[in-house]
């Protein structure tokens, strides 16, 4: 098992990301990044090896935690303007990227929570459909069909004519 340090330093920001998805709100986000990683740090003899990568446990742990908030909230949460990029853009290449970034919102809200979720955890999460099956609790080529629709469906939506 690689250091629950390293495992840190790996997945933090992706899972962060992952979550952030989720649950739609940056500080819900932190706060359920770092109770799965708490959990996760509790539960550390009882990763097994053969059941998946730690990524992909540490992914599990996450998503649990991440269902448990919208469990609490009981409604759906509003969605929210991204993190603002860090590099300064020329004004047209920045209204260009906000337009951009707007239509692959609209079209991930059109999408179905579980959905958004696949998305998510192949996107932000960098995980492999093997990753995803274990996280899901299905077969690797069930995950990677439902990304593939998934991925489909966000596509034709962001090129759909407005």
């Amino acid at each position: 098992m690689q250091s629950f340090d390293a495992l840190y330093r790996d997945s933090a920001r992706d899972l962060y990301a992952y979550v952030r998805t989720l649950l739609r709100d940056d500080a819900s986000a932190e706060d359920v990044t770092a109770l799965a990683f708490e959990r996760a740090y509790r539960q550390r003899t009882a990763f097994d090896a053969r059941r998946g990568s730690q990524r992909a446990w540490l992914f599990a742990i996450g998503r649990n935690a991440a269902l448990d908030e919208l469990r609490r909230r009981r409604r759906a949460a509003p969605l929210i303007a991204d993190v603002p990029d860090e590099q300064v853009l020329a004004l047209d290449e920045q209204a260009e990227q906000s337009l951009r970034r707007a239509t692959v919102r609209v079209a991930l809200d059109g999408l179905a929570a579980r959905e958004r979720e696949l998305v998510a955890l192949k996107f932000h999460g960098g995980l492999t459909n093997a990753e995803l099956a274990a996280v899901l609790g299905t077969s690797e080529s069930n995950a990677g069909t439902r990304v593939h629709r998934a991925v489909k469906k966000l596509r034709e939506a962001c090129n759909a004519p407005s």
